[in-house]
């Protein structure tokens, strides 16, 4: 979906160019009415202003909102008062990436197309990282992306939002949140029967042996160190998802 109030002539090159990389585009205003209004599956939004950033303020949070739930990638294209604005309005965690004006469209249109195969859904185990830090968010993505397919949450309530409508493979949870923390966040995935069984590793900054006990007692898969090293929870996630493809196919044979 490219989302633009015009048609200018930048606006059409960016449209014919991803035509010509055999992507379907819908060109629509930044309207919540229209957006709503498009029924095919949206799997990336390419945003393109100029200068109407506030005028349309709950199309940018609807389309925020839409891209937690529904798992929409994010591109960003405006001028540099508009990339200030916007971070106001779209976390950057949610965006793949900004590209101010100007720009080389060709160029542009490349890293969005690269991007889209590089980080694709297909055949990659989906994990949820859910953190009240942006940064943080933004690090377990940078380490996780080459091999499994990221989706960020930045609170308990986004979080849950997003599982009533998709399904990962892995929570990664924050176990310190303000408002809904770690453990009122893993009763909600544990009270509802559609997504109870979802795996749920808790991160957390404690290390003590009292901040442990506490994180296990509530009987999660697993927990990482926000202090290890980017490789060493790599290694646990999988050997996480090593040790569940061997136990899946052990029952599989003995079915």
């Amino acid at each position: 979906m490219l989302i633009a109030e015009g048609q200018g002539y930048l606006i059409r090159s960016i449209q014919e160019q991803l035509a010509e990389l055999d992507y379907n585009v819908i060109l629509v205003k930044p309207d919540v009415e229209e957006i709503n209004k498009v029924t095919e599956p949206i799997s990336s939004m390419v945003i393109y202003t100029d200068n109407n950033i506030k005028q349309n303020q709950k199309a940018w949070i609807f389309i925020k909102d839409k891209s937690a739930e529904e798992d929409v990638r994010l591109f960003f294209i405006g001028g540099e008062d508009d990339v200030v604005e916007i971070d106001g309005l779209i976390p950057k965690h949610l965006m793949q990436a900004i590209f101010t004006r100007p720009i080389d469209v060709k160029e542009a249109v490349k890293r969005i197309d690269n991007d889209i195969k590089k980080f694709g859904k297909q055949n990659k185990k989906k994990i949820l990282v859910v953190d009240d830090s942006g940064a943080a968010l933004r690090s377990v993505k940078a380490w996780l992306e080459s091999k499994y397919h990221v989706i960020l949450a930045n609170s308990g309530v986004m979080a849950i939002k997003y599982l009533a409508l998709n399904r990962p493979d892995l929570i990664l949870l924050d176990y310190e949140m303000p408002v809904v923390d770690g453990k009122q966040v893993l009763e909600m995935i544990r009270s509802e029967n559609d997504y109870r069984d979802i795996p749920v590793f808790f991160l957390t900054s404690k290390g003590d042996k009292q901040s442990v006990q506490n994180v296990l007692a509530l009987k999660p898969q697993g927990y990482l160190l926000k202090t290890m090293q980017p490789d060493t929870i790599i290694a646990v996630i999988d050997d996480f998802f090593a040790k569940q493809h061997d136990l899946h196919a052990a029952e599989s044979m003995h079915n």
